[in-house]
């Protein structure tokens, strides 16, 4: 009776042996670096694959799991290429881990396969409150982050005033060569200051074109009163007020929920006031990042002239120097040739922050347009929005 009871005891610890076996690959998680050696038990190249971290646990080691290289913690979305599966052991049991780099090269080591998920990392914006990538086309929205949310949006503002420009040179006996009155002293002034000037109103009119692009591409702030005085058929204060009608009129029929202005280009009350033309209402123009977009893709697909211009890094206007401070175009410091980048508009007040509205069409793909608003590091955020729909195939 105690020999059969002995055999059974030893058959069941073998059977829990073995199945203690069967599982110590996937059961083993990483000892502290401290703990002795890891040592490789087998090592197989595999096609390079992206992976992400799956949790906010894990780290980087070097291959004998001595040292952490980097906590996944400080990664949080960072996607890592692995391109070999190796199989560690310590002590008894062994574990499948994968030697990782990320996309900038400059972190490199084994991470323990449960600490990653198969795919890339999923896009992150650090510093845009707002954002949203969108088919010009078919108006999807093909990523966004608080896309509903309407905030001041500064000089994007003038998005909708050159809109409004373009609708009355095509619909009215008006040309780009019509004269605007650019007389008012508080335009002058608002011209010449150090803060919101950038082309001063040496004459007392210049044309309906050197205006638009002295507004597009210096973001010229009197250049965007004056025209949108015009549009409404005037010269003085009492037009721009007419002019913000026209700007609100036109959102609600775009069924634009979440814009509401109250200046035409961009500059809250607070500021405008001091030149003559505060409005009532509230201190600043409130929009969304998706109506934005929306915006952009009527004056994009409307009138696609106004890439010619927005395309330009520069060019002289009525003997003003006018540039672009849209910093994705060809020589800039974040341009990149594949996205084909030619717009659109930025955009910064203290209270809005940086915005930028860019946009860009790669051959057999629809227009694409991005918006940030409120960001620090609009035009990296913005290359990074456009490469990331480009890479996953979502226009």
């Amino acid at each position: 009776m105690t020999t059969t009871s002995n055999h059974f005891t030893r058959t069941i610890l073998i059977a829990v042996a073995v199945l203690l076996g069967m599982f110590s690959l996937m059961s083993l998680k990483p000892a502290a670096a401290s703990a002795a050696k890891y040592s490789v038990a087998s090592s197989s190249n595999i096609t390079k694959t992206a992976y992400h971290r799956a949790s906010s646990k894990g780290a980087v080691y070097n291959i004998s799991h001595t040292k952490k290289l980097a906590s996944l913690s400080h990664y949080p979305n960072t996607t890592w290429y692995a391109t070999k599966k190796v199989t560690l052991k310590h002590g008894s049991t062994k574990a499948i881990y994968y030697a990782v780099k990320n996309g900038a090269g400059n972190v490199s080591g084994y991470v323990w396969h449960s600490y990653l998920k198969k795919g890339s990392a999923p896009l992150y914006l650090k510093y845009a409150k707002s954002a949203v990538a969108m088919n010009a086309k078919t108006d999807k929205v093909l990523w966004s982050k608080s896309e509903n949310t309407p905030r001041p949006i500064a000089s994007v503002t003038k998005l909708m005033t050159l809109y409004l420009v373009e609708q009355k040179v095509a619909n009215t006996g008006s040309t780009w060569d019509s004269k605007v009155n650019t007389s008012y002293s508080g335009l002058k002034r608002m011209g010449a200051s150090s803060v919101y000037g950038g082309f001063k109103f040496n004459a007392n009119s210049y044309t309906v074109k050197q205006l638009y692009q002295a507004a597009l591409i210096e973001s010229s702030n009197n250049a965007a009163i004056a025209l949108g005085q015009w549009v409404a058929g005037g010269s003085t204060p009492a037009y721009n007020a007419k002019f913000i009608a026209m700007m609100n009129a036109q959102a609600k029929k775009w069924n634009l929920g979440r814009a509401t202005y109250v200046s035409a280009n961009g500059m809250e009350q607070s500021a405008l006031r001091g030149y003559g033309y505060s409005v009532s209402g509230g201190n600043a123009n409130m929009v969304s990042a998706k109506d934005v977009a929306l915006i952009a893709k009527h004056l994009i697909t409307e009138y696609p002239s106004v890439l010619s211009d927005s395309s330009r890094g520069s060019m002289t206007v009525a003997g003003q120097l006018c540039y672009n401070y849209n910093n994705l175009l060809p020589g800039r410091k974040y341009y990149d040739s594949s996205l084909k980048v030619d717009g659109l508009k930025t955009g910064y007040t203290d209270l809005a922050g940086y915005c930028f509205v860019g946009t860009g069409q790669k051959a057999g793909h629809d227009r694409l347009i991005t918006v940030v608003l409120h960001d620090e590091d609009e035009f990296t955020e913005t290359r990074s929005l456009m490469q990331y729909v480009y890479a996953h195939n979502l226009i």
